[in-house]
């Protein structure tokens, strides 16, 4: 079943008449584009696949269906990994504001979609809102929910420590509380290192964007007065993983968690009992960079959230010092259960190379208290390989801090950011190139090694990247570049699938996520984005395709490429938010 989504601004602006409407119900097979639309100043482009017998198409204007732009079709390319042909038809040169449709001679028409300003802005609130979602411990209330609203489940007050994360003041069966912060993704579980990187992304958006954040409103309780809704959000995760730290020594358990998956039901239904496991380096750090970072966000927030940049700075230490006493502790599932009675059988996130968290955590700590302890750990791995951040590498996300906190460093340490920034550009550089000769016309997709678990949030995060670039060299391509991932994400892809629960045309109705499956609901919780193709199918079912491309199933069933997960979140947060964002300064040069 199809669902489409209009909010208010968008339908006053952009809807057709009835007699349109009902012309475009029908999806075009082999016509695919961004289903939210394309902004004015930035790129447009539409993905044809199979035969394509002309060279030629042109762009409709509605209601009128007037022709008014005739463009040459790309040749036709193939990707190397799979059997699928390509061509582009790109229309960037056309800015006017309105709504078209592309017409193919021999392929036929698309549906519709807008030109115009804030075509993503109902994304960018739902996306964020899609946290509030995710929030365990709390209720979640009819006048800020909507019809998914439900009972608060897991208060997890009372939590178990497990035999594995036994210290001289906690004993095995005690209990403490740690209550809040999000479910990790389409399971009931709570996992720091998850939670690391995608407390970090929120924060780093409102860094880049903080005068654009006091205007988005995602409708959040608990709000504070002046506080932006993303770090509501984020603050919320916060303090739950503030909880995971044992207070008598600075180390982090790595996760609250059943002893087994919750069954697909409702959160306060799911009555297991739950632990804490396990200490270890990877979930230590993370609280370090996290708490670090936030405690110079914080302290421009004395009155709304008194003392607590001050917490999350002493935290951010005291892991520090745990993990310089303990530096090589990988949490090791297998192990544990073969060591105690009690087997934990729930997401793992082993992670047994730290060179990276040492790299975020020595960053961040560096960018809030310039202190040279901090400088000289992270300079000692300078060297160290630069990859695209996942929750198994963070590295990267320590460059994103120094860079754009490069004018609050010591004059000693500034330097330090050019290296960075030529590590960053390298990266962004292969990108552009990989777009330009891809079969697809976007960075994403022109590898096969991106077709993994979470292929979405590969493209999220090379957006990410791409949005860094773009922030200290103004080089509009790059810009370019990361908005052709979020077309990507949102229907510019062989499947047709905008995968965003709730946006666009056609979108997943059958989410691998507790919640959406068990409320009797029949749409999912909206603004969660799915994982995405996944050529290795580790779900075992039966896919339409054995293309990678096409490797994705919607079905409640597919963990291995329709479960939703905090960390693929929140890079589409980020992204989403920022090309909002920055569309208007680009718009807004054009028209000077």
């Amino acid at each position: 079943m199809m669902k489409s989504i209009f909010y208010g601004s968008l339908f006053m602006l952009f809807a057709l008449n009835s007699t349109e409407a009902l012309a475009q119900k029908t999806e075009n097979q082999q016509i695919f584009f961004d289903q939210s639309g394309f902004y004015p100043a930035l790129d447009k482009s539409v993905l044809l696949t199979g035969a394509v017998p002309g060279g030629s198409f042109e762009l409709i204007a509605l209601p009128g269906r007037q022709s008014v732009y005739t463009g040459s079709l790309s040749e036709q390319k193939s990707t190397g990994y799979s059997g699928i042909k390509t061509r582009i038809a790109d229309f960037s040169s056309f800015q006017q504001p309105g709504t078209y449709l592309i017409r193919i001679p021999g392929i036929g028409e698309s549906s519709a979609f807008p030109i115009g300003d804030d075509v993503h802005q109902d994304l960018a609130g739902a996306a964020l809102k899609g946290f509030y979602y995710q929030r365990a411990s709390s209720a979640l209330d009819k006048n800020y929910a909507g019809k998914w609203y439900r009972a608060s489940g897991h208060p997890d007050t009372a939590v178990q420590i497990h035999p594995s994360a036994v210290s001289k003041n906690r004993q095995a069966n005690s209990r403490i509380n740690v209550a809040g912060g999000w479910y990790d993704a389409g399971d009931y579980n709570k996992y720091i290192v998850n939670s690391g990187i995608s407390t970090a992304t929120l924060l780093s958006a409102y860094e880049d964007f903080p005068e654009y954040f006091l205007s988005l409103k995602a409708t959040l309780p608990n709000a504070k007065n002046k506080v932006p809704d993303i770090l509501t959000e984020a603050i919320y995760n916060l303090r739950w993983m503030l909880k995971m730290q044992d207070p008598a020594d600075g180390g982090v358990y790595n996760k609250c968690t059943n002893l087994d998956f919750d069954a697909m039901v409702m959160p306060e239904q799911a009555l297991a009992t739950r632990y804490v496991v396990a200490k270890g380096t990877a979930a230590t750090l993370n609280m370090a960079a996290v708490a670090a970072q936030a405690s110079r966000i914080l302290k421009n927030f004395p009155e709304q959230y008194p003392g607590l940049a001050d917490s999350c700075r002493s935290a951010a230490a005291l892991a520090w010092n745990w993990a310089v006493k303990n530096p090589n502790l990988a949490y090791d599932q297998d192990l544990m259960n073969r060591t105690f009675d009690l087997k934990v059988n729930t997401g793992g996130y082993g992670d047994k190379d730290f060179e990276d968290e040492w790299i975020w955590a020595s960053a961040e700590l560096l960018a809030s208290t310039a202190e040279q302890k901090y400088f000289d750990a992270f300079f000692a791995r300078l060297n160290a390989p630069v990859n695209l951040p996942s929750w198994s590498y963070v590295g990267i996300l320590g460059y994103y801090s120094l860079i754009r906190c490069q004018h609050k460093l010591p004059e000693a340490y500034k330097n330090i950011t050019s290296i960075l920034k030529k590590k960053v550009v390298s990266i962004a550089d292969r990108y552009l190139q990989a777009r330009k000769t891809g079969a697809y016309g976007t960075v994403m997709g022109s590898a096969l090694s991106d077709f993994i678990w979470g292929s979405n949030s590969v493209a999220m995060n090379q957006g990410v990247l791409l949005i860094n670039a773009y922030l200290f060299t103004q080089n509009k391509d790059y810009l370019n570049a990361a908005l052709g991932n979020l077309d990507y994400v949102l229907g510019r892809n062989p499947t047709g699938y905008s995968f965003v629960t709730g946006i666009g045309t056609k979108s997943p109705m059958n989410p691998h996520h507790r919640p959406s499956s068990a409320d009797g609901i029949n749409d999912p919780v909206p603004g969660l984005l799915v994982g995405g193709p996944n050529s290795e199918k580790q779900d075992g079912l039966t896919y339409g395709s054995a293309e990678p491309e096409l490797s994705y199933l919607d079905d409640v069933a597919s963990y291995a490429s329709n479960e939703i997960a905090i960390n693929w979140n929140a890079p589409l947060v980020y992204l989403v938010n920022a090309l909002e964002c920055m569309q208007k300064k680009v718009n807004e040069n054009l028209h000077e």
